[in-house]
C-alpha cells in the first residue's frame, strides 16, 4: 500500500507543477516531432556552389557541366576570380567553390596530373559531403574516360566500357539505402529524449520536494519510512508514463515520418521496459544533487550532446578513447541507443542485443541499490532529528 501512496504522491506532484509537466509530458511528445520534421528531407539536394574556371577549355566546361548535372549540387554562378566567389560564400548564396586551374586541359593532354580545387563552407558537414561526392564521382568518371582515350585506344565501344571499368562494382548501403539523415539520427535521438526528459522531470520533482519539506528529500509522514518502497513507488509512476511515450515514438512518430521500423513490437517492449527502469533509477540517484528546481537545468541539459557522441553512433565507437568509452558505460543511453537502433533499423531480436541488455540490467540493479541506500541514509537522518 505504501508503494501505491508514493506513486500517487509522485503523480500529484508532477501534474500540479507546470514545469515538471513541460519536461515529462510535453517535451517527450513534441521533441520527436520537431526533430523528425527538421530532418524529414532525408538527403540534401542541389546544394548551391560556384565555379572559378581559369582554364576556359572544352574539358573544364565538360567537368562543370557534369558536376552541375549531379543531384547533390547545382552551379549557381561562375566567377572570374576567387575573391568574387568568396563573397558569395560569405553571403551564403553558395556553400562551396570549385576552382579549375589554368592548365587543366593542357596538362591532361601532355600526360601530366592536374588538380581541381574544392573549397567548402564547413558550417555544415552536409554541404561538404554533397560537394565532395559530386566532384569525386565526376572526376573518377572523367579519369577513366581520359585514360582509355589517350592511352589504351579501344577499337569498339564495348571494349572502351570494359577498359574504363574492368571490375564492376555495386555499392549498397545496408539498412539505410537512401543515405538519409532522419533514418540515421532520429531513432537514437528518440531514446536520448526519454533519458534526458526523465532526468529533468525527476530532478525537478526532487527540487520541489526539498523546497516544500525544508530541505528534506521526502515528506515527514508514516509511509515514507522504507527506502525500497520509495524508490519503487517513484519508478512505477515514471515507468507507466514513459511506456506511453516510448510507444508513441516507436509507432506514431515512426509511421508519420516513415522511419525504419524493422523490429518486432515484442522485442521493443522487452527492451524499453528495462531501459526506462534503468533511466528512472539513475535519475533518482542523480537527483540527489538537485537542491532547487532550476539546478537540474544546469546539471542535466548539457549532458545530451556528449552522451550522444559517446554512444558510438554519430562518432565511430572504435575511434573513441577507452577512458571515454568506459565512462559512457555508466549511462543507460550508451546501451539503449545502440540497442534501439539495431532493433528498429536492422530488425534485431532481443537476443541479438544481448550485450546491451546485460549492460542495462546490470545498471538497473546497481542504481537501484544506490538509490535505496541514498533514501535509507536520508530516512535515518530524519529519524534522528525527530528523536
Amino acid at each position: 500500500m505504501n508503494i501505491t501512496k508514493i506513486w500517487y504522491d509522485e503523480f500529484r506532484t508532477v501534474f500540479h507543477d507546470i514545469g515538471i509537466i513541460l519536461f515529462v509530458v510535453i517535451l517527450p511528445l513534441a521533441y520527436p516531432l520537431i526533430y523528425a520534421y527538421v530532418y524529414t528531407p532525408e538527403v540534401q539536394r542541389d546544394t548551391p556552389i560556384v565555379v572559378v574556371d581559369d582554364s576556359h577549355s572544352q574539358l573544364s566546361r565538360e567537368f562543370v557541366r557534369k558536376v552541375d548535372a549531379t543531384p547533390e549540387v547545382a552551379v549557381v554562378a561562375k566567377c572570374d576570380n576567387m575573391d568574387e566567389a568568396k563573397q558569395l560564400i560569405e553571403r551564403q548564396d553558395a556553400y562551396a567553390i570549385i576552382h579549375i586551374d589554368r592548365d587543366f586541359e593542357t596538362a591532361t593532354k601532355q600526360g601530366k596530373q592536374t588538380v581541381v580545387g574544392l573549397y567548402c563552407n564547413m558550417m555544415s558537414m552536409v554541404y561538404y559531403k554533397c560537394a565532395a561526392t559530386a566532384c569525386a564521382n565526376v572526376s573518377l568518371e572523367m579519369n577513366r574516360k581520359i585514360k582509355v582515350e589517350n592511352y589504351l585506344r579501344p577499337k569498339t565501344e564495348r571494349e572502351s566500357e570494359i577498359m574504363q571499368a574492368p571490375i564492376g562494382y555495386k555499392y549498397t548501403s545496408l539498412y539505410n539505402p537512401q543515405g538519409g539523415y532522419a533514418a540515421f539520427m532520429i531513432p537514437p535521438i528518440l531514446m536520448m529524449i526519454i533519458q534526458q526528459s526523465l532526468f529533468l522531470g525527476i530532478g525537478m520533482s526532487m527540487g520541489r520536494s526539498r523546497e516544500q519539506n525544508k530541505g528534506n528529500v521526502i515528506p515527514l509522514n508514516e509511509y515514507y519510512k522504507h527506502s525500497v518502497e520509495i524508490v519503487l513507488g517513484k519508478m512505477l509512476f515514471y515507468l507507466m508514463l514513459y511506456i506511453i511515450h516510448a510507444l508513441y515514438a516507436f509507432v506514431v512518430v515512426t509511421k508519420i515520418f516513415a522511419l525504419p521500423q524493422l523490429g518486432h513490437y515484442w522485442d521493443f517492449i522487452l527492451f524499453i521496459i528495462p531501459y526506462i527502469i534503468d533511466c528512472c533509477f539513475l535519475g533518482i540517484v542523480l537527483s540527489y544533487l538537485i537542491y532547487r528546481r532550476e539546478d537540474c537545468m544546469l546539471v542535466f541539459v548539457f549532458m545530451s550532446l556528449p552522451l550522444y557522441f559517446m554512444c558510438g553512433l554519430s562518432w565511430p565507437g572504435s575511434a573513441i578513447p577507452d577512458v571515454i568509452r568506459y565512462i559512457s558505460y555508466l549511462f543507460p543511453s550508451t546501451f539503449g541507443l545502440n540497442a534501439y537502433m539495431r532493433i528498429s533499423a536492422m530488425g534485431a531480436s532481443i537476443s541479438d542485443v544481448a550485450f546491451e541488455m546485460k549492460g542495462i540490467c546490470i545498471q538497473t540493479v546497481v542504481y537501484f541499490i544506490i538509490a535505496s541506500l541514498i533514501y535509507t541514509s536520508k530516512i535515518r537522518k530524519m529519524l534522528r532529528k525527530e528523536a
